[in-house]
């Protein structure tokens, strides 16, 4: 025999449900000024359920105490501004635990968004793209391998560096034009890229690709270590 399924609370329900609460929330901690400007904004807000209409009512609770507090009047459109709000958050919440603080300036700014007469439009969603699966290390061996039957030393240093600096160290076009041998570097047992430009950092290498392009960075020296003549520097 089936159990008898709880009766479905349709939206309009809820809906009354949480007026209730807001209508009758008549906090001893507050003043009647405080507690109804509560009321008042959060009943304009029009919250979905009761737990939200809850969440909200203590917020905008403790952001009118505030306002009491530094004299300022007790109005949506001034106690609910971002300015207020923040100056809220970083004064007026000593004694709770900021997983507390970061809840009530996310209810506040909220409810500031829910009372505005022309909010801004919620930005559209972008697609996403998934990231590229990383090379697997036969594939890695593969690119070395065609690197290193090249038909000269020099060709063979090159494509060497080249994959060294892209899988090994994650550089990518015009990081890698402007850079030379001496730009490789040994530190503290490992090895660096001193990459140039408007980003400039020294980029650790992976292990495995330590030996090849310390022997290409030596083969370059004072030259490029993928080749040229003219310095391309990235801007």
């Amino acid at each position: 025999m089936e159990s008898p399924r709880a009766p479905r609370i349709s939206d309009s329900d809820t809906t009354a449900r949480a007026a209730a609460v807001i209508a009758g929330w008549v906090p001893v901690s507050l003043s009647e000024a405080a507690a109804g400007f509560a009321r008042e904004v959060v009943a304009r807000a029009e919250p979905g359920t009761r737990a939200r209409a809850k969440a909200l009512l203590f917020a905008a609770g403790k952001l009118a105490v505030f306002g009491e507090r530094v004299g300022l009047e007790l109005d949506a459109g001034v106690l609910l501004h971002a300015s207020v709000i923040e100056r809220f958050i970083l004064t007026g919440t000593d004694g709770v635990s900021p997983a507390t603080r970061r809840t009530l300036r996310t209810n506040l700014r909220a409810l500031a968004r829910a009372l505005e007469r022309y909010p801004e439009p919620a930005p559209m969603r972008l697609a996403r793209e998934r990231s590229k699966a990383p090379y697997s290390d036969g594939e890695i061996a593969g690119y070395l391998a065609l690197a290193a039957a090249q038909s000269t030393r020099s060709r063979r240093m090159r494509a060497t560096a080249l994959v060294c600096l892209g899988a090994g160290a994650g550089l990518i076009g015009g990081e890698l034009r402007p850079l030379t041998g001496q730009d490789v570097v040994e530190r503290s047992g490992g090895l660096l890229v001193l990459v140039g430009g408007r980003r400039a950092r020294a980029v650790p290498v992976l292990e495995r690709f330590h030996d090849p392009l310390r022997a290409a960075a030596a083969f370059a020296g004072g030259g490029y270590l993928l080749g040229g003549s003219a310095r391309s520097v990235a801007t």
